[in-house]
């Protein structure tokens, strides 16, 4: 059970498509919140909705990461609720993981190399009795 969350929770690499891909809902879902903001109680209801779209894109497309959390947040300062959020955590995540991905990883105590070779065996003509 907890490989397979640890799988699901593992991050998928970053490539130009998951970039272009995740920058494209970011905007999207930022210049639609910008624009049916003006829109009065139902631009709330609206912008939630994106907020919604807009995570479990972003979460499908880069994997989960904490900082995909404060855009939910951010929604409460009033001032702050018409930055580009999205765009901004999303730019910060992928180069996060580029950053993660350049960084020579840590090997694993499961990696064969890592193995103990086998102890040499003395000769029989060496052994006594």
């Amino acid at each position: 059970m907890s490989q397979c969350l640890s799988k699901l929770l593992q991050p998928p690499r970053i490539t130009p498509v998951r970039m272009i891909l995740s920058l494209a809902v970011a905007i999207v879902t930022d210049v639609l919140q910008f624009v049916l903001g003006a829109l009065g109680p139902l631009g709330w209801i609206v912008d939630d909705g994106l907020d919604a779209v807009a995570m479990v894109l972003t979460t499908w497309i880069l994997g989960f990461h904490l900082l995909l959390l404060p855009t939910f947040v951010v929604k409460l300062v009033p001032v702050a609720e018409e930055l580009p959020t999205w765009t901004a955590c999303v730019v910060a995540v992928i180069a996060l993981r580029k950053r993660d991905q350049a960084a020579p990883s840590i090997p694993s105590m499961n990696d064969p190399a890592l193995a103990k070779p086998p102890m040499p065996t003395e000769p029989k003509s060496l052994r006594s009795g």
